[in-house]
């Protein structure tokens, strides 16, 4: 239906759904964010806080008074002045006694109330008992002196107040949390002493800028303590928009060499940071700690130990870890939202929250003299009636014994009032005596004086702020504290890596042709002599240690790399690498290396070129690899040799055609990528054609005997015959003996004697 009409039938109102939707909606949005969800500027709270302070008090329960049920007061809150849930009513009422919840509690709870590890398990409000805490006073104490609107509750039979007549900004004082319609809020709390402090400063120089304000309040401060590690540009930030995160961290000290926990962030309970480090201790992320208990009690609401494994336990990165994986460091939101002055939601930075505050204070204080004044005025008119009952004592008399109607009679004998002529009615015999005649006239001096001054006050602006700045001191001497939460600089936090919590143990990382994986513990293991699946076999192993990386080279001269310690056990066929890895299409893993970052290795291609690198720069994260060996097309990389002293070890070479050249290792260039210098000499077209390439390259010490191998036969090479083979880099070589030039592996043995065997 389109139409906008209103089509009554049969005494029912039809109307379009958007039509009926928007205002409903409409009218729901706005009193969830009037009067529900945000807190008024002026006194810092919710309808639901407000009524249950104003119901406490109406039922007398002060600071000084005996406790009461909880239920005593939800039932008159919800009786009066809130037809909500009892549930939601009382939890409000909980949040509010909670000195961890709230930095200047309003109300004083007996019984269950929660702690700080479960604020939510608190007893049911037939159990609890509670009354106004004494900072509620700053609500009450002006209520009644006509500084308030009255408006009628939902049923028209009782009247309470719109807002109570705050002395102090509660709204930055205690904070706010609440979630509208579109919009939120997230007030931070603030200490009493500085925010009166700061308010006093407003209050004598108007001017005041931000910068001026922060010098006075430096940050927020929670009820649970703890630090702020925001650097105190940003929290300037944070007040000159009304919108940021405050970053805070948990205090800690050492004891016998265990890490206490004094103070959490704000709203992170205990059971939810052992939660945190014990699950990752059970997954074997934590090995340096072998307990965390909670030793919190009533004298130390917050008490937690992570015991060491040992003292050897770097104790400050093991903090810093923590801060940075659990709840120990958390981001509290601020978002400065409030129903302003004009009655509209408004997102405001502290110096406006401050500046409106003071300008509803001033109205509020205003409002009382004036209150005040006009009872004065009121007193002392009564007072002036009496005095001339006084002194025409005898006849007021006459007239009361003899006339009907004394009261006109009053009135147009001594002019009267017809207030004062009631005033002279009520008068009893005692207060006929001199002696109240006298107490009359002290009065009236009094209240005179008291007159000049509230007139002054009024019409001097001086000296109401000199009045409103001692109110302000008073207040903030009586109910004021010191900080709780420490503004401090201090160092990012780091998370440990998981390979510099895993033991350093030694591992060999073993490679088979068909591309799987597994790492051994220990370096005795003969890898060759392990079980490899159907149709695969043995092709190279790498030693090392769990916190090295196992670098892999595949024929493409791409290098790849990943912990040792992340890599499958050797108990069983071990891991494809493809399933970690992606080689370069039409490649094959060829090889692993193991090693420090200042390992040196040659990597060459069989075409017969070749450069010394560090394995630093084999290391990637990138599962695609990394190209480190440029290799002609149709050439393919071969396996890495290790490079133990980059002066004075040699370099042998082996190609297809039987020719071998040594050269110094010192020759090639140490790059940390790229094609290389050539190493031997082999024309260009019989690479290209595959007639003839390098299958085997070798690197050993100075002074070492090497063997050839060629099937079941090897040729000894000795330190003195072996120069034999020596040349000049990029040289064709020297061809071996017949029946070793299809070599097919170099070995490099401990040099024993000077003779040379076949």
């Amino acid at each position: 239906m389109t139409t906008t009409e209103v089509i009554s039938h049969e005494g029912i109102e039809q109307l379009a759904l958007d039509e009926f939707v928007k205002p409903s909606y409409l009218n729901y949005a706005m009193y969830v964010i009037m009067d529900r969800a945000l807190p008024y500027i002026g006194d810092g709270l919710k309808p639901v806080q407000r009524r249950i302070v104003y119901a406490m008090s109406e039922l007398g329960l002060n600071a000084t008074a005996k406790h009461k049920k909880s239920a005593r007061t939800v039932g008159d809150v919800l009786g009066k002045f809130h037809p909500h849930g009892d549930t939601a009513c009382y939890e409000a009422m909980v949040l509010m006694a909670q000195d961890f919840s709230y930095r200047y509690p309003l109300v004083d709870g007996q019984g269950n109330w929660g702690s700080s590890a479960a604020p939510k398990e608190f007893a049911a409000m037939r159990y609890t008992e509670a009354r106004l805490a004494a900072y509620a006073d700053i609500f009450l104490s002006e209520l009644s002196m006509g500084t308030v609107d009255w408006v009628l509750n939902f049923d028209g039979t009782l009247s309470e107040p719109r807002m109570l007549p705050a002395r102090l900004p509660n709204v930055i004082l205690n904070g706010a949390t609440g979630i509208a319609v579109g919009m939120a809020t997230d007030i931070p709390s603030h200490n009493l002493k500085e925010v009166v402090d700061a308010c006093m400063t407003l209050i004598e120089k108007p001017k005041s800028t931000l910068e001026d304000i922060c010098q006075i309040v430096k940050g927020p401060d929670f009820p649970t303590g703890a630090e702020i590690i925001t650097p105190a540009e940003e929290i300037r930030t944070i007040y000159r928009t009304g919108q940021g995160m405050i970053r805070m961290r948990a205090t800690y000290e050492y004891e016998n060499g265990d890490i206490i926990v004094t103070s959490l962030p704000y709203q992170v309970s205990s059971a939810r940071v052992i939660e945190q480090v014990a699950l990752q201790m059970r997954e074997k992320k934590l090995p340096m700690v072998t307990d965390i208990r909670d030793l919190s009690d009533q004298d130390e609401p917050t008490r937690l130990m992570i015991m060491p494994r040992s003292n050897r336990v770097d104790k400050e990165a093991l903090i810093s870890h923590l801060f940075a994986t659990t709840d120990l460091e958390k981001s509290v939101k601020v978002n400065m939202n409030v129903i302003g002055l004009n009655r509209k939601p408004q997102t405001l930075g502290l110096l406006e929250i401050l500046k409106q505050w003071l300008k509803f204070r001033q109205q509020t204080v205003v409002r009382r003299l004036e209150f005040r004044l006009s009872k004065i005025l009121e007193r002392l008119h009564i007072l002036e009636g009496l005095l001339v009952a006084y002194l025409n004592l005898d006849d007021v008399i006459r007239i009361i014994r003899q006339s009907d109607e004394p009261k006109p009679v009053l009135m147009k004998t001594f002019k009267l009032t017809d207030i004062q002529a009631e005033a002279i009615l009520r008068i009893r015999l005692r207060q006929l005596a001199k002696l109240e005649e006298i107490k009359v006239k002290t009065l009236q001096k009094q209240l005179a004086r008291e007159k000049d001054l509230i007139e002054k006050t009024l019409a001097s602006p001086q000296r109401l702020k000199t009045l409103m700045k001692k109110e302000l001191k008073e207040d903030g001497e009586k109910y004021g504290d010191d900080r709780r939460t420490l503004i401090v600089e201090r160092e990012e936090a780091r998370a440990i890596k998981a390979v510099e919590l895993a033991a350093v143990e030694p591992v060999t990382v073993v490679l088979s042709t068909g591309g799987w994986v597994r790492a051994a513990r220990g370096h005795e293991i003969d890898p060759a002599g392990l079980n490899y699946k159907a149709g695969d076999e043995y092709l190279c192993a790498a030693r090392g240690k769990t916190n090295l990386p196992a670098i892999f080279l595949d024929t493409r001269g791409r290098a790849y790399s990943l912990p040792a310690h992340s890599l499958a056990s050797a108990r069983g066929h071990g891991e494809p690498l493809t399933g970690k890895l992606t080689p370069a299409e039409g490649a094959r893993f060829l090889a692993v290396v193991m090693g420090t970052a200042e390992q040196k290795v040659l990597l060459a291609s069989d075409s017969g070129y070749g450069f010394i690198t560090e394995l630093s720069n084999m290391v990637t994260k990138n599962t695609k690899g990394k190209a480190m060996l440029t290799v002609p097309k149709k050439c393919e990389a071969l396996p890495p040799a290790y490079v133990n002293n980059y002066e004075t070890d040699y370099l042998a070479a082996i190609s297809t055609e039987g020719r071998m050249l040594i050269i110094p290792a010192a020759v090639l260039p140490e790059l940390p990528k790229g094609k290389g210098n050539k190493i031997i000499q082999i024309p260009p077209a019989r690479v290209k054609n595959r007639e003839e390439f390098v299958t085997l390259v070798a690197v050993f010490p100075e002074g070492a005997t090497i063997k050839i191998h060629a099937g079941k036969r090897y040729l000894r090479l000795t330190p003195s015959n072996i120069f034999d083979f020596v040349g000049e880099r990029g040289r064709r070589g020297r061809k071996l003996p017949r029946g070793f030039r299809n070599a097919d592996k170099i070995e490099v043995v401990e040099a024993v004697n000077d003779k040379e065997a076949v």
